[in-house]
């Protein structure tokens, strides 16, 4: 099963208030549902950056995105735990997306900082991760999402956004078994 079944890209791109000719950076891009989601709305004008430490899965977003005719994106290879390591500018995005990545990181304050210095003021930054994990299903019984022990919870997504300095603007659904949450680069 695809973690995007869970927390519909498309609908929940539309509740980030994206214009086209937007710049937005996709922290931990994985296997792109939201870059390709996030290009759609800004469109040509626009630019979304699709970041990532695997490079196969950067391949495979920026084949997917030239068979769709997806031109705003561009994939770069990076590492969101190391200050400076989006490779994007500062103060260049209007919007930074991290979804499901928070749980893997070993210190995610640090990818709060990064999205901090890539956002315009009173640019916005998404959070949506795990909110609980479900046991697998079929013959492999494999878990779908982090360990409970590995959940990054919302408490803890305000608790880093704060100390980054963010203010929460809103929390949506962002699926079943996650948790959206809109901070607002100050």
């Amino acid at each position: 099963m695809h973690v995007a079944s869970f927390a519909h890209p498309a609908r929940n791109v539309e509740v980030f208030s994206l214009k086209p000719g937007s710049t937005v950076v996709d922290f931990g891009a994985g296997s792109g549902a939201y870059t390709f989601a996030l290009a759609e709305v800004v469109g040509d004008p626009g630019r979304v950056y699709a970041i990532d430490v695997q490079q196969d899965l950067l391949r495979r977003i920026k084949n997917e995105a030239h068979r769709r005719g997806l031109l705003s994106v561009h994939t770069l290879w990076g590492n969101i735990e190391k200050e400076y390591g989006s490779k994007i500018g500062g103060s260049q995005a209007d919007l930074v997306l991290m979804s499901n990545v928070l749980f893997q990181l070993e210190d995610p304050q640090v990818a709060f900082a990064e999205a901090h210095r890539v956002l315009k003021k009173r640019a916005r930054l998404v959070v949506i991760d795990w909110e609980d994990t479900l046991p697998g299903g079929g013959q492999s019984h494999t878990r779908v999402g982090p360990s409970r022990k590995h959940l990054f919870k919302k408490d803890k997504a305000h608790e880093c956004a704060f100390h980054a300095r963010f203010r929460f603007i809103e929390e949506f659904s962002a699926g079943a078994h996650h948790y959206g949450l809109i901070f607002e680069r100050v």
